[in-house]
């Protein structure tokens, strides 16, 4: 007996063969315009995710990002530092979440971005779903989403698991970021099949991706028009991005030189559009075997 129909009240909820945990609704976030950042490991959601939480703030948005990763370096440019998970927190009260002040889990960074490492359990062990569950739950527990405009989910990685895809749950727009290579684009595809799924029983939708630290989008784009897909962004594969993590810093707080200018413009081009975005994109992922054959050269 599969736990479908051992437990019916999942049977026909997130895409076909989905077992999870769903969200509750008393943790549902209202109010703020909600962006959930996904693409392949290593390719920028973290630098993305804090330059627009940067550019957000500058729009005069009140932003609080959330880290979704356990190696909680999505917001260290904002803040400078890698701040304490919430979930390391809660080990050190015993799960006893009553004790808990904001200002141990919630850090402000530049611009007044609010910031918070949700963390993750060890490798091996538990579910990443339940930490962002917790995450959110302890949020709306200290009123700190009700002054809120915009929030950010950085997402770990490829969606792997129905863990790693419950900031959709929460989420008004999923952002895709990607390279003009095969595996980034190969990722991305199964990334929009997750939240096609997901979209089927909440509100999230597809807003597009970000071409980042790509000379070139042909690839992308022949994707985007293949599957009826936006490339909605382009970062060029410019050194201020790279020095930028190294300084621990956004673009914004960067001395001005050509290139950052740029890629400030665009972050804040970004931000405006996707704030005012209505997007209802509804993109038709591939087959595996299909994409291994749209993309690349003979």
């Amino acid at each position: 007996m599969s736990p479908r129909d051992e437990f019916p009240s999942l049977r026909g909820l997130d895409g076909d063969g989905s077992v999870q945990v769903h969200q509750d609704a008393d943790t549902k976030i209202e109010g703020a315009k909600v962006f959930s950042v996904y693409g392949k490991g290593g390719i920028g959601k973290s630098t993305t995710s804090s330059n627009l939480s940067a550019a957000f703030s500058k729009l005069g948005k009140r932003v609080l990002q959330i880290g979704c990763d356990p190696k909680h370096d999505s917001t260290f440019t904002l803040t400078g530092t890698l701040v304490p998970t919430v979930i390391d927190i809660l080990k050190d009260v015993d799960f006893h979440s009553e004790e808990l002040r904001p200002e141990d889990f919630v850090f402000e960074g530049y611009n007044g971005v609010k910031c918070v490492e949700a963390g993750g359990p060890p490798a091996g062990t538990g579910c990443g779903g339940y930490v962002v569950g917790q995450t959110v739950k302890l949020l709306k527990q200290h009123h700190l989403l009700e002054d809120t405009d915009v929030v950010i989910f950085d997402v770990l990685g490829d969606v792997v698991c129905g863990g790693f895809a419950a900031p959709l749950q929460h989420a008004d727009l999923a952002v895709i970021v990607t390279a003009n290579d095969f595996d980034s684009i190969y990722a991305m595809n199964r990334i929009i099949a997750a939240v096609q799924a997901k979209s089927n029983n909440y509100k999230v939708r597809l807003a597009g991706c970000i071409a980042n630290r790509s000379k070139d989008t042909d690839e992308v784009d022949r994707y985007c028009r293949t599957v009826g897909f936006n490339r909605i962004g382009h970062m060029p594969d410019v050194d201020a991005l790279r020095r930028s993590r190294l300084k621990k810093k956004t673009l914004f707080e960067m001395p001005d030189d050509e290139d950052i200018v740029q890629c400030r413009a665009e972050y804040m081009r970004l931000a405006e559009a996707l704030y005012n975005s209505t997007a209802t994109l509804a993109p038709a992922p591939l087959p595996d075997r299909e994409i291994f054959e749209l993309l690349g050269f003979d």
